[in-house]
């Protein structure tokens, strides 16, 4: 009975994984108890059939997203528990959903891209990623993703007109990128000049909020604008860092009549004084790499801004804050782990031995598998044959990438792998593309928050726009998240700020604690004993030496 009512409502993802099914005493009825160690026991009358029974008082709903896909407001849920549970004290504390990792919540509606994991297919506002990659370019998607519909004629004039003449920087910019080291990582410098950068608009605050007048929407496109046009500014200036080269000043006019993508290469590779212009197959390789890379639903660093729109901190401030979440090894830095991978498998011959070793989890297999897609990667399919071309272009045959292919094909014709629906990523076939392109590994992330840039800010405005709808409605508790359900699924009256609640573990203490807390006197001469750097030391040897003072 147990396992035929599992079946049953196994459409139910999120509120399955909430909460454990234990019993049901008629057909009508299921019990269930959270995963805690609480033993409350609480009954949702709800009918296998989908329907919800008429009788309760807040009855729960079944909402539908765009694709089919069921859902559960918790609120509804929440709202039900008392005549769900008439054992339930009136006094007891909210109820909070455990979802670690926050794997079946949807904490936020939106419409800018899909994801089906199943099918292996991604969309940004409807149109497959295959047709943009095919047929557009990055800035008309970024315009898609942040405005909802593909430019006219005219307003793609305009859009790109007005990013490239945001692409030069504040003089004093610059000498705070100079300030860096030269093997500063990329990544630090550009979350770093990002937040600098932020302190040249101090405006830029209140004009997001609306807190002064003026056009809240015409503001928020001077931001767009302004983010767009100089992020491939820091981006080559990063480089021109490392590699030891003056600047290259953007050419904000496009006299050069050259693409976004086009501009960026030039900035990096250009010397002075010669008519240096990238190669197009290099410059329409890059722009699909920076399409695929522009959106991907709702993931860490996205996350992080619609977190950050939420508070209303200025959007470069949240572009460093979801640069930050990118950064980390786990989410930007996965093709960078794919190179050392297959450096360290070295040739084809150890391929074998390798996935020996990824079986007896002894090591990991990068760049395959995706915790959304259960079928082969969108992105990945598109991304193999671009590398193709890229790999012929250059006119030379890098063992990596021989040892790529081979590992390609032993992984997709073992069962191990394709069982467990490890097929590649978008990763695997990104870093070798930028390698054969001659990027550094470093840059790897960076190249990956350029355009990821483009779906933050798309996220921020759909956010702020989603959160001024919802307070408009008043309905609920405001500023408890606690409002009522509309038909769609929408939240009237849900709070401005996102706030995930934690379940505490730790350990509560009642009274005055009896232990005797010692606070040490205050000594100057206390301090961290710190090891001497290798100057001290040298000065330290000639002090016994010649007798000179070392204090």
């Amino acid at each position: 009975r147990l396992q035929r009512i599992r079946r049953k409502i196994s459409k139910f993802s999120g509120l399955v994984s909430t909460f454990q099914i234990l019993t049901g005493e008629t057909k009508d009825d299921w019990y269930c108890t959270s995963r805690s160690t609480s033993t409350l026991k609480v009954s949702l009358p709800l009918i296998l059939d989908a329907k919800i029974d008429p009788t309760m008082s807040d009855p729960i709903h079944l909402h539908t997203a765009s694709d089919g896909s069921p859902f559960l407001h918790a609120s509804d849920i929440i709202s039900a528990l008392p005549s769900a549970t008439p054992s339930l004290p009136p006094s007891s504390k909210p109820v909070f959903f455990y979802d670690p990792g926050v794997a079946t919540t949807a904490p936020s509606r939106s419409a800018i891209a899909y994801v089906d994991g199943l099918q292996g297919r991604l969309s940004y506002r409807g149109y497959s990623i295959e047709e943009l990659a095919e047929r557009s370019n990055f800035l008309e998607v970024a315009f898609l993703l942040i405005h909802g519909e593909l430019p006219s004629a005219e307003q793609d004039r305009v859009w790109k007109e007005n990013i490239m003449r945001n692409a030069d920087v504040h003089e004093n910019l610059r000498r705070f990128m100079r300030s860096f080291r030269y093997d500063a990582h990329p990544m630090g410098q550009f979350i770093s000049t990002l937040a600098c950068l932020a302190t040249y608009y101090p405006d830029d605050h209140a004009a997001w909020s609306g807190a002064e007048g003026g056009s809240t929407a015409k503001m928020r496109n001077t931001q767009i604008c302004r983010i767009l046009g100089v992020i491939p500014t820091i981006v080559a200036c990063a480089y021109r860092n490392r590699v030891g080269l003056a600047y290259n000043y953007p050419d904000s006019e496009n006299s050069r009549g050259m693409s976004y993508t086009e501009t960026l290469l030039w900035m990096m590779d250009a010397m002075p004084g010669d008519n240096y212009r990238p190669h197009p197959k290099l410059v329409r390789a890059l722009d699909v790499l920076f399409i695929v890379h522009a959106d991907h639903e709702l993931n860490c660093s996205t996350a992080a801004m619609r977190h950050l729109a939420s508070v209303r901190t200025d959007p470069l401030t949240a572009v460093s804050g979801a640069s930050a979440a990118l950064y980390g090894p786990l989410h930007g830095g996965a093709s960078e782990a794919v190179i050392h991978m297959l450096e360290a498998i070295g040739s084809e011959e150890e391929i074998p031995s390798f996935l020996a070793r990824v079986k007896a989890k002894k090591t990991k297999l990068m760049g395959f598998g995706h915790r959304v897609y259960k079928n082969y990667d969108p992105r990945a399919i598109l991304l193999k044959d671009l590398a193709n071309d890229v790999f012929e272009l250059v006119g030379q045959e890098d063992p990596l990438v021989r040892v790529a292919r081979c590992l390609e094909q032993a992984a997709l014709e073992d069962e191990y792998f394709t069982s467990r629906k490890l097929f590649p990523n978008l990763d695997f076939w990104s870093g070798l593309i930028y390698r054969a392109m001659g990027i550094d590994l470093p840059f790897y992330p960076l190249l990956f928050a350029l355009p990821r840039t483009a779906g933050w800010l798309a996220h921020y405005v759909e956010g702020i726009n989603m959160d001024d709808d919802m307070m408009s409605r008043k309905g609920g508790d405001e500023g408890t998240g606690a409002g009522k359900v509309t038909e769609d699924g929408a939240t009237k009256g849900s709070t401005y700020i996102t706030r995930p609640r934690s379940i505490y573990v730790g350990k509560l203490r009642d009274g005055e604690s009896d232990v005797d807390f010692v606070v040490p006197e205050y000594n100057e001469n206390y301090g961290v004993d710190v090891s001497k750097s290798a100057i001290q030391r040298r000065r330290s040897l000639a002090a016994s030496t010649w007798r000179f003072s070392n204090e």
